[in-house]
Formats: structure tokens, C-alpha cells, sequence
């Protein structure tokens, strides 16, 4: 398996990875999020490869207070294999290389499975509340 910064020619791989883990939601335009990606940090777009085929995806960023996690999605045939540790772990070292302090994920509240994966990897749940506002409207796909 290979880690590697995301170029233009995964597009349609990493699209299709996100469909087979459930990451794509209707109000994200996956085209839109990984051109606003490309164009802004994207030495923090990861993606793992086995092979000729794109197997798993991170997607960091930095704001020069904390950093954060998107994306986060391995290939459901793939699971279980350190993958998504090993793509957070590089991505952290990306992030501490940047001074970053702390990084925060983002998990659906009802995403069990995933929230204890997160814990297993020395996360914790955070007393906040994620409050968020559209600013740009996508165009639906």
C-alpha cells in the first residue's frame, strides 16, 4: 500500500470510493469539495492505493489555530487492515510538520461504529456542539 497526496487523475476513483463508504451527502458536491481541495492545501488530500485502485481517502485541514479531519473513508473490502490509521497518522505528522496543535473530526452522531474506531486511536468525544452555516450553495449532482 502506498499513501500519496491526491492528483488530478484519482478524481472519478476517489468519487466512487466516497459512494462505497456512504461519505457523500446531497448538500456536498463531491466534484465541487475536491476542486476547492485541490486549489487550497492540497499537499493535505491523501489518498491510499493498492495496486491501481484508490482504497482509501483522507482529506486534512489547517487554519493555523486546529486542524481537521474529511473524507476519512476506506473501501469497505479493505477495512481492518490499519488503512485509515495509517492515512490519520500521516496526515497528523503533515499537521504537527505545520505547528498544528490539536485536530478535530467531525463524526455523524449516530456513526457508532466509526466513533469508536476514532477512540480506539486515542480520539475523544469533545463537550462542544458543531454549529454550521451554508455559505455557498452547491448545485445538486
Amino acid at each position: 500500500m502506498e499513501i500519496r497526496i491526491f492528483r488530478q487523475d484519482d478524481f472519478e476513483k476517489v468519487i466512487t470510493l466516497w459512494e462505497r463508504c456512504d461519505l457523500l451527502r446531497p448538500w456536498n458536491d463531491p466534484e465541487m469539495d475536491i476542486e476547492r481541495k485541490y486549489h487550497h492545501s492540497p499537499d493535505l488530500f491523501l489518498v491510499a492505493e493498492i495496486g491501481d485502485e484508490i482504497v482509501g481517502s483522507v482529506m486534512g485541514g489547517y487554519d493555523g489555530h486546529r486542524g481537521s479531519v474529511y473524507y476519512l473513508g476506506v473501501h469497505p473490502e479493505f477495512r481492518g487492515r490499519g488503512i485509515a490509521n495509517a492515512m490519520l497518522s500521516r496526515l497528523e505528522k503533515k499537521l504537527i510538520a505545520r505547528g498544528c496543535p490539536k485536530i478535530l473530526i467531525s463524526v455523524r452522531e449516530d456513526n457508532d461504529m466509526v466513533i469508536g474506531m476514532y477512540e480506539r486511536l486515542g480520539y475523544e468525544q469533545q463537550d462542544v456542539v458543531n454549529l454550521g452555516r451554508r455559505l455557498i450553495e452547491d448545485d445538486e449532482y
